[in-house]
């Protein structure tokens, strides 16, 4: 096998730091965590270490010609993507029902394998993923209104001890339009009350419009001081 040559070297490099800018500017203009400059280290990074295990290859399988022992070029990549793991979950955020950042964790991952792609000289495919890449990031969520996601939220209902019970309250709920997948009930005997938690499934496209209504109608309802969306 012969050694790469430092022209090859530099191609595959900057196709990974080509590879990288695009799909780190997507993640820039929309303000994630990890942008331009981490989606292009990353991935020129991925590149430089098949690079290396590529010529590391070359001068073992050379040094040890007549011998058994042959190293394997993918252990170092394999390390890589087992590495950026600890990179992408760094991403992920989580606030209250919500969590962010499992798009951008993906693309470095995916970014990741792009270099690795790009560092073993495969360019045609290397392309082909990056055009899905950028498919992904800039058609489909144009597409995505039109899925009919469902959304999750609690809310948290506190009522006198006589008041409303707990089938009451799912009919109430279940009327507005969200339905009730559990409930919780707790006990404040000092204050004469009980708190309902409430975990409900409905249509993410109906989420502002149906929190307002099902807030506004269980304050209306006696003995309810206290009622919570989150």
């Amino acid at each position: 096998m012969s050694s790469l040559s430092l022209w090859e070297m530099f191609l595959r490099l900057l196709m990974a730091f080509l590879a990288g800018f695009v799909v780190g500017w997507e993640r820039e203009s929309h303000g994630r965590p990890a942008g331009l400059r981490t989606n292009i280290l990353a991935c020129v990074a991925a590149a430089l270490a098949m690079v290396v295990s590529e010529v590391l290859f070359a001068q073992s399988a050379a040094a040890t010609a007549t011998g058994s022992w042959r190293p394997d070029p993918a252990r170092l990549g394999a390390g890589i993507l087992t590495g950026i793991g600890f990179l992408g979950a760094g991403t992920i955020l989580r606030h209250a029902n919500v969590i962010r950042g499992v798009t951008t964790a993906a693309s470095l991952w995916f970014v990741t394998v792009l270099g690795l792609t790009f560092g073993t000289g495969e360019f045609g495919l290397g392309f082909i993923g990056v055009g899905l890449a950028l498919l992904t990031l800039y058609v489909l969520p144009g597409f995505e209104k039109y899925i009919q996601s469902d959304w999750y939220a609690t809310l948290s209902v506190t009522a006198g001890l006589e008041s409303l019970n707990e089938a009451e309250l799912r009919d109430r709920i279940e009327a507005l339009g969200p339905k009730v997948k559990a409930m919780r009930l707790n006990y404040d005997l000092e204050k004469k009350q009980k708190a309902f938690i409430c975990d409900l499934k409905l249509k993410k496209r109906n989420v502002f419009e149906l929190s307002s209504s099902v807030v506004t109608e269980l304050t209306k309802c006696p003995g309810v001081p206290h009622v919570r969306w989150f």
